[in-house]
């Protein structure tokens, strides 16, 4: 399989909700060979905690085949997946995930829990972890790093007008 080929898709993705000012995760879904789902994150213009990439790319394969199992594809994610994506993966029945870089703060895979290859579980997941891990991390870095400077820039801005107003209130 060219994991880095498809995770190159997944990027494309990432960069369309990056586009938007949602966080810049991609997905993509792969059946012999052929991308049969594609998503970005869409949780803000949707105004909807589901619409992770994972899960919309997932919904556009099972669609696609037909069928919710997913038993035959890989999922190409650009960041480790969270609880509710990674619970998804193991309800949709996903074979193999492929992730660009972990995520300390919310990761389910590898990070903070294991949900897709939990013994428990009727169906574990193949892992494989790290492809073009640097090309992922970067749009995020990136995207967080423009909001953290956009949101110090109102933050000056707000202060600049609060000490205007309060300098008309005194005179």
């Amino acid at each position: 399989m060219d994991h880095p080929g498809y995770m190159r898709e997944a990027l494309q993705e990432a960069q369309k909700a990056y586009g938007l000012g949602e966080v810049p995760i991609g997905a993509v879904v792969v059946h012999n060979g052929e991308i049969i789902g594609r998503g970005h994150n869409l949780r803000e213009m949707l105004a909807d905690s589901s619409a992770h990439a994972e899960i919309l790319a997932m919904r556009e394969a099972a669609r696609f085949l037909g069928d919710w199992r997913l038993n035959d594809c890989v999922l190409y994610s650009t960041v480790e997946p969270c609880p509710m994506c990674a619970g998804a993966i193991v309800q949709f029945r996903v074979g193999m995930l492929v992730y660009g870089v972990a995520d300390p703060k919310a990761g389910a895979v590898d990070s903070i829990m294991d949900i897709v290859r939990e013994p428990r579980f009727n169906h574990r997941v193949e892992v494989v972890s790290g492809v073009l891990a640097g090309e992922c991390a970067g749009i995020i870095r990136k995207f967080f790093q423009e909001l953290r400077q956009k949101n110090k820039t109102v933050k000056n801005g707000e202060m600049a007008e609060l000490v205007e107003g309060a300098r008309l209130e005194i005179e």
